[in-house]
């Protein structure tokens, strides 16, 4: 059995991982509803009168979507990086343990924690990526572009997430 010391040790190692995923996690939400904010303020036009403009207007509409795909992405990869980072910080603690009973617990917990965190980068990222292209097909639309312009029937050859 662990002395006082190092249970208290193991205990503010695991409160401080725990807060790494937490902040983490919040940081990729953040970052997810700025760009879903942005993408919204930034699509709303006024209905183009002739063909050139109204393409252009689609052309707008998924250069404004793909920027925001391209945030969205950035925070998802970013969020999966620091489980995977926090993860490796976590075994290795693990494995420094002296007893099978620490090494497994130490190890199930870290595993744990970054599956927790995989997926909430995972449904962040699908719940923006799925908001955006909402957004995206109101602005298209909006436009009033002939049919076929826009490249929307393409939205399910974006990445979903894993």
């Amino acid at each position: 059995m662990a002395s006082f010391p190092e249970q208290s040790y193991h205990f503010a190692h695991k409160i401080m991982t725990t807060k790494k995923i937490i902040i983490a996690m919040a940081s990729a939400g953040l970052a997810t509803m700025f760009a879903i904010t942005a993408f919204a303020q930034t699509t709303t036009t006024a209905a183009p009168s002739n063909a050139a403009a109204k393409i252009a207007c689609v052309g707008s509409a998924v250069n404004t979507r793909e920027a925001a795909i391209d945030t969205a992405m950035s925070t998802y990869t970013t969020s999966l990086n620091s489980a995977y980072t926090t993860r490796a910080t976590a075994l290795k603690a693990a494995y420094a343990k002296t007893t099978m009973a620490e090494v497994r617990s130490a190890t199930k917990a870290a595993w744990s924690a970054f599956n927790a965190s995989a997926k909430s980068a995972r449904k962040a990222w699908q719940t923006s990526r799925t908001s955006i292209w909402a957004q995206y097909a109101k602005s298209a639309v909006a436009c009033k572009a002939p049919a076929g312009t826009g490249d929307g029937v393409n939205v399910s050859s974006e990445v979903s997430g894993q």
